[in-house]
């Protein structure tokens, strides 16, 4: 697994999430408005809440800690505040990915869940874990913003490719 690999999936992870977010914030009270049951979180917020709290759990526990629970909804007054906290740990983030180095791909971590179950696990897959995790929940949150408004555009890796890349 090449380190450059993972840097491109989060400069992926971090377009996509910013290129729904902002469409979810400028919908106003539509990124609070209850979705129903059907969904893993039911409102915009929501759901963009929970993908922040997994990629903070991940990244403290990647530094060593494990958090005793998920960030999630509750958490953030607004998208607004979300946003202010979400880009604090994209920085936080970046930094951490930019200095992994093709050995701690396979360095063992050892976490706790939220639940206290322990973990050994070694970093590169937790990596890949992260990005693939958002891309579940961003699919739920573009079929949200469908059905609120209209579809999204793409967030799909060979758009990003092409569009930041250029490849």
């Amino acid at each position: 697994m090449a380190v450059a690999l993972i840097r491109e999936l989060y400069e992926y992870h971090r377009w996509a999430n910013r290129r729904l977010f902002d469409i979810a914030a400028g919908l106003g009270d539509g990124a609070t408005r209850d979705m129903g049951a059907h969904w893993s979180f039911p409102t915009l917020k929501g759901t963009f809440a929970h993908i922040y709290g997994a990629d903070h759990a991940w990244l403290r526990r990647w530094q060593g800690s494990s958090p005793g629970r998920l960030l999630g909804d509750a958490d953030f007054a607004s998208m607004a505040e979300l946003r202010t906290s979400w880009d604090a740990l994209e920085t936080d983030q970046r930094a951490f990915v930019d200095a992994v180095s093709e050995a701690d791909l396979a360095r063992v971590v050892a976490y706790r869940n939220t639940q206290g179950k322990e973990f050994r696990l070694a970093l590169g897959p937790l990596l890949q874990h992260v990005v693939n995790h958002a891309t579940h929940h961003r699919s739920e949150a573009a079929t949200m913003i469908t059905l609120i408004s209209g579809s999204p555009p793409d967030t799909g890796i060979n758009t990003y490719r092409v569009a930041v890349v250029g490849v």
